[in-house]
């Protein structure tokens, strides 16, 4: 070996290794030959795909691979253009114009979109491993023990000597479709993370949908509670009989079709009428600050679970127990519909109700507490 005086196989020959000061004034070559000798390195085969530079296959070659990264540019700016301006709220079917298909396209869009990004960004960089970078085989000794200051130095040449050897920085081409294919896709897979900031669940204060359901009434005007039918009908304490449920949706008179429409689609506007057995009413257990919230036997609470949103629908009248089918929790219907089995840990909100002069139930406010699965804000 030139230049230095190691033998192949390490330092433990009988030649001397070099010093700081040989080490300061190698050349990069110097320091992959040093590097591969003390590791034991042995370059048994080494080919180069273009050995005569610029080439016309070599220019249709970055062309091919080049492709690649603009696809996963083209596709990760796709993803971030619907991820922000795409229609992504709820919009029920019969929504006028295309809102309900646009809404049901969302997640789609964005899920093949970003795919597609990643998965351009891995094709580009293993045809730029398969049809550019060198063909090598080497053959190397393990050792025990951690590095010493030449094995650091001399891999630092060697890493150095491959980001050279693999000619990225003369296909200026591939460097920038790279560069710029892998920070969109970077772009697209960080605004998950940041989803939260750029859309703003709070925008309205009190108002903002969280907290806010259509069982809400700002100008005083009664919420009736609507059976699910095509003819609306509003309920009344004769429809149902001891022992029984209905689910109810929330109606206004002075909604027009399709705002009437719209309120029995909402996620949050479901609520279980329940009319318990006399001798089950008389031995509920009021929830603080709600003992007025029902009216007579009959309670009203969220139909929408607080594990993670499923419908709480399955009653089962002679124990007054409410269940959710998808994770099995269990509502007291008897103690302020209190989870006693499964994984949910909060009461279903209790809505405030009472009957009209004309027979008819009314909530008397919106639920005094968010409806659904927790969040960080919640209170209860």
């Amino acid at each position: 070996m030139s230049g230095f005086g190691v033998p192949a196989g390490g330092v433990t020959g009988q030649r001397r290794p070099p010093g700081a000061a040989e080490l300061a004034t190698s050349s990069r070559e110097e320091l992959v030959e040093l590097g591969s000798a003390l590791d034991g390195v042995t370059i048994a085969h080494r080919e180069d795909q273009f050995p005569v530079p610029g080439t016309r296959a070599e220019k249709r070659t970055e062309r091919k691979v080049t492709r690649w990264f603009i696809v996963a540019a083209l596709a990760g700016l796709g993803f971030l253009a619907a991820y922000l301006f795409w229609p992504y709220e709820y919009a029920p079917p019969g929504s006028s114009g295309s809102q309900h298909l646009l809404y049901q396209l969302y997640t789609p869009i964005i899920g093949v979109l970003l795919g597609m990004s990643v998965f351009a960004v891995g094709g580009g960089t293993i045809a730029y491993a398969k049809l550019l970078l060198p063909h090598e085989a080497a053959v190397q000794e393990r050792h025990i023990g951690g590095s010493a200051e030449l094995d650091r130095v001399t891999t630092s040449a060697i890493l150095a000597d491959a980001g050279a050897s693999i000619g990225l920085g003369r296909r200026s081409l591939i460097k920038r479709a790279a560069g710029l294919g892998a920070a969109v896709t970077s772009a697209g897979l960080g605004v998950f993370a940041l989803g939260g900031l750029i859309r703003n669940p709070w925008k309205g204060g009190n108002h903002a949908a969280l907290w806010v359901t259509p069982w809400a009434s700002d100008n005083g005007e009664p919420v009736f509670l609507r059976y699910d039918s095509e003819q609306l009908r509003l309920a009344r304490p004769e429809d149902l009989a001891a022992g029984s449920i209905a689910t109810v949706f929330p109606y206004k008179r002075s909604w027009s079709e399709q705002q009437a429409h719209d309120a029995m689609h909402a996620s949050d506007s479901p609520v279980m009428l329940i009319r318990l057995r006399p001798e089950q009413a008389a031995q509920v257990v009021q929830r603080k600050g709600q003992v007025d919230f029902h009216y007579g036997d009959f309670y009203a609470y969220s139909k929408i679970c607080t594990h993670l949103g499923c419908p709480a629908s399955l009653y089962e009248a002679q124990d007054a127990r409410l269940l959710c089918p998808c994770h099995q929790s269990q509502f007291d219907m008897l103690e302020y519909a209190k989870p006693i089995f499964g994984p949910a840990t909060r009461a279903l909100p209790q809505l405030h109700i009472d009957v009209n002069d004309e027979g008819y139930f009314y909530a008397r406010g919106d639920f005094i507490e968010p409806v659904g699965p927790a969040f960080w804000e919640r209170r209860s």
